[in-house]
């Protein structure tokens, strides 16, 4: 055990920060966290951390830039003061979907946020659902990715499963996270194939598998504007589908995407707590938030004992 625990939460997520906290059974730590005039950050800790484990709640979600510079000068405070041990915990990793040079010219900024994080003093990265499991390698540090999927799976077997349920994976790269869900409930699956037939063309939907007359549930790991996902669950209810809902770990909900779900066909969006949803969000009568907290607690006092988390990594657990 590396010290006493200390938990400090930053204005990413303050909601799940306290629900962790209570979890764990410990008091969130006590910090200044705010802005000097010209908007620089300011951090101040008010709790002693010398010789201690120290856990930084902080998704890098919306503002993302405001809250990767609330985490690095966390964690560089933590580090002046003498911490024995400093964990990133990000329920959320902002950037991710920049992890690879998709065009000439561009950066790799997923890989420059690691390099940042690490440069900060943090000692050990814990996430969920990481776009791309490849950014663990873009660390020098351990990174545990956690699932939100034992939240996710146990409303769905308790809610929204039926004897026609069926699992729909919105396109080709999420085949593997549905295949996931279909097996651990025992349900089939059908996927979404998006393609454009020639230059300027529409971008046409073809559903492979049978969702006809069934509950047909589209797997995704964020949302985002909500674009095409609406377009996959219109495409899936036009090919027969009694009913369609959507389960993701990641409510990012930008621009018009909730004022899309609420115009669409889906029935039910659920996702997770991972990023503190808007006032819109909580507002709508289709989108469900379900917390993650016990889930990441559970994987801090893991890291903190120095216990196993594989069955956190598994998402097994169901019960």
């Amino acid at each position: 055990m590396q010290g006493e625990m200390v938990l400090f939460g930053g204005n990413g997520n303050p909601a799940l920060a306290k629900r962790i906290a209570e979890r764990l059974g410990v008091p969130l730590g006590d910090a200044l966290i705010g802005r000097f005039s010209d908007g620089e950050t300011r951090v101040e800790l008010r709790h002693n951390v010398r010789g201690r484990d120290v856990f930084l709640l902080q998704p890098t979600c919306a503002p993302a830039n405001d809250n990767l510079m609330e985490l690095l000068i966390m964690a560089e405070a933590c580090k002046r003061s003498s911490a024995n041990r400093v964990t990133a915990v990000m329920p959320y990793f902002g950037y991710a979907r920049q992890d690879r040079k998709v065009a000439p010219r561009v950066p790799i900024t997923a890989k420059l946020v690691a390099n940042l994080i690490q440069a900060s003093g943090v000692d050990r990265i814990l996430t969920m659902d990481l776009h791309a499991g490849q950014i663990q390698g873009f660390f020098n540090i351990p990174v545990d990715n956690l699932y939100a999927q034992p939240v996710l799976l146990r409303h769905i077997r308790d809610e929204l499963t039926t004897k026609d349920t069926i699992i729909v994976s919105p396109d080709a790269g999420g085949v593997e996270r549905a295949r996931s869900y279909a097996w651990r409930l025992g349900l089939q699956m059908a996927i979404i194939d998006k393609r454009r037939s020639g230059p300027n063309e529409a971008e046409v939907m073809h559903i492979i598998g049978d969702v006809k007359g069934k509950r047909a549930i589209l797997i995704d790991d964020m949302i985002d504007t909500a674009g095409t996902l609406v377009k996959g669950a219109s495409a899936v209810h036009a090919a027969g589908a009694s009913s369609v809902y959507a389960v993701a770990s990641h409510a990012v909900l930008s621009g018009p995407a909730v004022s899309r779900i609420d115009e669409s066909v889906f029935e039910r969006v659920v996702v997770t707590d991972s990023i503190p949803p808007s006032a819109t969000a909580l507002k709508s009568s289709k989108i469900k938030v379900l917390s993650v907290g016990s889930v990441v607690a559970d994987a801090i006092r893991a890291i903190h004992f120095n216990d196993s988390i594989s069955r956190l990594f598994l998402g097994a657990e169901i019960d």
